[in-house]
């Protein structure tokens, strides 16, 4: 039996999570040092939520629903998506500086490495979260369902962020280049605005309303604004019940994860 095999052997359960959460608070107190890409990922959405609120704020009518209470949920998703650019950004420099091959030659659970660098992502994605609900209720956003649907909404966010960071985790294990990673940006862009984060997939060129209507983003997005806005408002503004939306999401999550996670296990092991 290898060394390595033997190490893991006789890790104590709690490894599995203490090592996790001690990776985690370095990448949190390393974004001291390149506070940049984090500073870029929290505060992104907010601009993002005024700039849109300004521009189209009075040119969109949403049935039961003000715009300002239609954007702001595809604004925490939209966090989500430049939060997981950070995250991948921030595995293709550990990848780069060997600093993956110095975790995996500890005596610590293999993939401590990644579930921290979740941890810390989600951490991070959260904080920008707070501060784009505050904007946003500061601007007109208000809350028109129970407390159970907001903790429901707050449940789902989470859970697109971790099956998220699959994705991106993936993307900077491929790439293990954090120029490369960065050079992806306009093509998640471009998946933001196909989709109706700003606006209705009605008013989208019919070639592409089929792809923004069911892509994920779009799903995430009527699903938290359901859970937000109330079942009356789901139905008149979104078409559909909240139930439908949070399946159709949760589904969405789990597949992602699923598919992202072996992508990304087995480039990890390549590593």
């Amino acid at each position: 039996m290898s060394t390595a095999a033997n190490q893991l052997d006789r890790l104590p359960a709690a490894a599995w999570f203490t090592d996790p959460l001690v990776i985690a608070r370095r990448n949190i107190l390393r974004t001291r040092r390149t506070p940049q890409a984090a500073v870029a990922a929290i505060t992104s959405p907010v601009l993002f939520l005024l700039l849109m609120r300004l521009v189209f704020g009075g040119a969109i009518h949403i049935p039961q629903m003000t715009y300002v209470d239609y954007l702001v949920p595809a604004m925490l998703v939209q966090n989500v998506i430049f939060g997981g650019l950070s995250a991948a950004t921030g595995l293709a420099l550990d990848v780069n500086s060997g600093l993956i091959d110095r975790f995996r030659s500890l005596p610590t659970p293999a993939v401590a490495p990644l579930l921290g660098r979740s941890l810390s992502d989600l951490a991070l994605q959260m904080l920008a979260a707070a501060l784009t609900l505050i904007a946003g209720v500061a601007i007109g956003f208000r809350f028109h369902a129970d407390t159970v649907s907001y903790l429901i909404a707050i449940g789902l966010l989470i859970l697109i962020s971790l099956s998220m960071f699959w994705v991106f985790a993936a993307l900077g294990l491929a790439t293990k280049n954090p120029e490369t990673v960065q050079s992806t940006t306009p093509i998640f862009f471009l998946v933001l605005f196909v989709s109706n984060a700003f606006i209705p997939v009605d008013t989208l060129p019919r070639w592409v309303q089929g792809f923004a209507r069911y892509q994920p983003i779009s799903i995430f997005n009527d699903a938290l604004r359901a859970l937000t806005q109330g079942p009356h408002a789901a139905q008149a503004a979104l078409g559909h019940s909240t139930t439908y939306f949070d399946v159709a999401a949760a589904c969405w999550c789990v597949g992602l994860a699923i598919v992202f996670a072996s992508i990304t296990l087995h480039s990890y092991r390549r590593l």
